[in-house]
């Protein structure tokens, strides 16, 4: 099997159980522009380490996450909406 340059090799890590599926020597390692990253073959787990071997937690969403601004679609309209003049407050 040749791999080429571009693809990196992919090394099996004996007795390694996967976080996601639990299952044994389905684990691969294998090192891309410097940092090493993990998947199971089983289930497609794929994750990324750190210097020191720790898995580098993704940002959980949340209602404060940013999120890079959408552009409102060309077919959407602004409404506003005044208040009824005809309403008269009412004196307690």
């Amino acid at each position: 099997m040749n791999q080429t340059p571009e693809q990196p090799i992919k090394r099996f890590i004996a007795g390694a159980v996967c976080p996601a599926c639990s299952k044994m020597d389905t684990i691969r390692m294998y090192q891309q522009d410097g940092t090493m990253h993990r998947d199971c073959v089983e289930c497609g787990f794929a994750d990324t380490l750190d210097e020191r071997g720790n898995s580098v937690p993704r940002e959980i969403p949340t209602r404060v996450t940013v999120q890079p601004a959408s552009k409102p679609s060309p077919t959407s309209h602004v409404a506003q909406f005044y208040p009824n003049p005809k309403l008269k407050k009412k004196d307690s």
